[in-house]
C-alpha cells in the first residue's frame, strides 16, 4: 500500500524538525552521582558542539569515547566501537590480535598514564595528612638499603624532581623494548630506576619518565603504612563514587602505577571535576587546594607544541600537563592528564570545563595530536 502524497510530505517536514529538536549526544542518566545538562543551558553553542561531535562519531579516527562536563553537570557523551589493544591483555606489549570493542558508558577503558596523575594526587593526600613533610626531601633518604647508589648527583634528586619528571636520569620510553617496558618484569623496579645513569643535573631538564612515578607510588606506600592502591581506593576513588575500576598488574602481580589504570570515561570526568573544584567533592576536601594549584602550575617546558599550530609550548606540573588555548580572542590555560593512545582528562579552569577522551591508537603521535586538537575544537563551541 502506498503512502498518500500529503502524508509523505508531512513526514518529510516533520522528521527533520524532530531531529533538529532532539538532543545531540545527550548523556544518559545513571546512578553514578552525575547530574545532566543540555548544552545550551551549560553555555555552549549547541549546534556547533553537535557538529563537532558528529564529525568525530562519523570519522575514521579510532576515538572510542568523549565525555563533556561543565559546571558540575554532564553535557554530552559519545561512544562507539573501535579497535583496542588493552594493557590488561598485553602487559605493555602489543598483542598479536587487536579486537574490536563496543564501548559504552559502563565499559572500562585503559587510562594508561592518566594513572601517573592519580599517583600525583596520592602524594598530595599524603602531604595533606602530614606524612610527607617536604618535597625537597632527597629520594634516597627513603631507601637506606640502596646506599651503594649514593653519589652527589643522585643525592640531589628530590620528590619534587620526580613529580616534574626532571630527575636527570638517562631514560627512554620510545621504541620497544624501552625503560618503561622493563618496569613490568624487573624484580626491584625502584632500584632499576635509581641506578640509571644521570645525564642532566636534577631539576634542569624535563624527560618523560614513568620510573619516577613508580618511586612516588612506593613512597606513598612507605609513609602511609599500607599499599598505595589501598590509598587510591579509600582516600580518592571511594569518596568520588568510583566503584568500577581496575589497575593492571605487572608480571610479578604488582599494580603498574605508571600505566595500568582502567576507568570509565564518566569516572575520569570525576577526577577532572575534582581538579576544577580545587580538591573538593560533595563538600569534602579530598586533596588540599594548594596541591591542586601546584599540580597544574606550569614548570618545565616539554619541548613541543600540540597541536603544532598552537603558539605556546606545553609545560609540565606535578604529574599534570599544562598549556593554553584560544577562546574569544585571548589565551586561556588548560591542564590535563595524558595517557598513551589518546586518553585525556582535560580541565579548563577559566571555563569550568572538563573534556574526557578515550581512544585506541597506542604509540601514535597523530592520534595524540588529534585528541589535543579536539580540546581546542570543544573550547571553540563554548559561547559564554
Amino acid at each position: 500500500m502506498k503512502t498518500p502524497f500529503c502524508v509523505a510530505v508531512f513526514i518529510g517536514i516533520l522528521l527533520p524538525l524532530a531531529a533538529a529538536a532532539a538532543p545531540c549526544f545527550a548523556p544518559t542518566a545513571q546512578n553514578d552521582g552525575w547530574e545532566l545538562s543540555a548544552p545550551l543551558a551549560a553555555g555552549f553553542n549547541a549546534a556547533a558542539l553537535c557538529a563537532a561531535l558528529t564529525a568525530i562519531a562519523q570519522g575514521e579516527g579510532n576515538i572510542h569515547g568523549i565525555v563533556i562536563e561543565r559546571h558540575g553537570k554532564l553535557v554530552a557523551e559519545m561512544y562507539r566501537s573501535g579497535k583496542d589493544r588493552s594493557m590488561s591483555r598485553a602487559l605493555g606489549f602489543w598483542p598479536p590480535l587487536t579486537p574490536t570493542v563496543d564501548f559504552g558508558p559502563d565499559t572500562l577503558h585503559d587510562a594508561r598514564s592518566i594513572g601517573k596523575s592519580v599517583i600525583g594526587l596520592l602524594v598530595g593526600i599524603e602531604i595533606q595528612q602530614g606524612r610527607i613533610a617536604s618535597l625537597q626531601t632527597p629520594v634516597l633518604d627513603y631507601y637506606p638499603q640502596h646506599k651503594d647508589l649514593r653519589s652527589p648527583a643522585r643525592n640531589a634528586i628530590t620528590l619534587e624532581h620526580l613529580l616534574t619528571m626532571s630527575g636527570g636520569w638517562k631514560w627512554s620510553e620510545a621504541a620497544q623494548p624501552n625503560n618503561e617496558s622493563r618496569l613490568f618484569w624487573k624484580s626491584d623496579p625502584v632500584r632499576y630506576v635509581l641506578e640509571q645513569p644521570i645525564q642532566a643535573p636534577p631539576g634542569t631538564a624535563w624527560n618523560y619518565n614513568g620510573g619516577g612515578t613508580v618511586i612516588l607510588a612506593d613512597i606513598v606506600t612507605r609513609v602511609g603504612g599500607k599499599p598505595w592502591l589501598d590509598v587510591a581506593k579509600t582516600d580518592l576513588f571511594t569518596p568520588l563514587g568510583i566503584t568500577h575500576w581496575e589497575w593492571v598488574t605487572d608480571l610479578h602481580g604488582r599494580p603498574a602505577s605508571f600505566a595500568g589504570l582502567r576507568l570509565r570515561p564518566r569516572d575520569m570526568a570525576k577526577l577532572g571535576r575534582l581538579m576544577l573544584n580545587h580538591g573538593r567533592w560533595n563538600g569534602r576536601q579530598l586533596v588540599a587546594e594548594h596541591w591542586i594549584v601546584e599540580s597544574m602550575r606550569p614548570r618545565l617546558s616539554v619541548g613541543f607544541k600540540s597541536p603544532a599550530n598552537q603558539p605556546d609550548e606545553i609545560h609540565y606540573g606535578y604529574q599534570w600537563w599544562t598549556g593554553t588555548a584560544a577562546w574569544q580572542g585571548r589565551r586561556i590555560a588548560w591542564s590535563a592528564a595524558f595517557g598513551n593512545g589518546g586518553q585525556r582528562i582535560f580541565v579548563v579552569p577559566e571555563l569550568d570545563l572538563n573534556v574526557i577522551v578515550t581512544a585506541g591508537d597506542y604509540g601514535s603521535m597523530p592520534m595524540a595530536a588529534k585528541v589535543n586538537q579536539l580540546l581546542h575544537t570543544v573550547i571553540g563551541t563554548v559561547a559564554e
